[in-house]
């Protein structure tokens, strides 16, 4: 469909085998999910590529998730998207779209085997953090407003939670 120019012009990803329209980005969220990538550009150079609302594929699903944090080399991506085994870890970026991203892409990443999906709430300014994806759901969630926390794969790396939320009005 999107080959023969059906979705020109629409925003869309496949969740669960179907073809969902995607809610515009508000300027905040986009400003949040932009300075959020580059951050961890600079934290995580040379050790990961850390892409931004780019499409990962998954055995159903193609969700262009904020950020996705994946194994080096970029060149692996020349010829396809990330696969669930490249990927370290998702962040979604969410103000209209917590239900979505807290539920159904939540389930979509654990049933993936991601280990660790990070959910940026404009709204609530908090990071949820979820991890041990077991049975198609994850085991652990934290929230956090402040402080830092290490991903999984990088345990040495500290990063901020202030950082990542902007502090706007919304």
């Amino acid at each position: 469909m999107v080959e023969c120019g059906l979705l020109r012009d629409r925003r869309v990803e496949l969740l669960r085998g179907d073809i969902v329209e995607i809610s515009p980005e508000s300027p905040i969220h986009y400003a949040t999910a932009k300075h959020g990538s580059k951050y961890l550009e600079t934290l995580l150079a040379g050790r990961a590529d850390v892409r931004f609302n780019g499409p990962i594929t998954l055995a159903d699903s193609e969700p262009e998730p904020d950020i996705a944090v994946v194994r080096l080399p970029e060149s692996a991506y020349f010829e396809r998207h990330p696969l669930a085994a490249d990927i370290y870890w998702i962040v979604e970026v969410a103000k209209s779209s917590l239900k979505t991203d807290r539920d159904i892409k939540a389930d979509i990443y654990a049933i993936a085997g991601i280990p660790e999906y990070w959910l940026l709430d404009l709204v609530g300014q908090c990071l949820t953090v979820f991890r041990t994806p077991q049975a198609g759901r994850y085991t652990e969630e934290q929230s956090l407003q402040m402080g830092a926390i290490a991903p999984l794969a990088f345990p040495n790396i500290k990063i901020s939670i202030e950082r990542l939320l902007i502090q706007a009005q919304i």
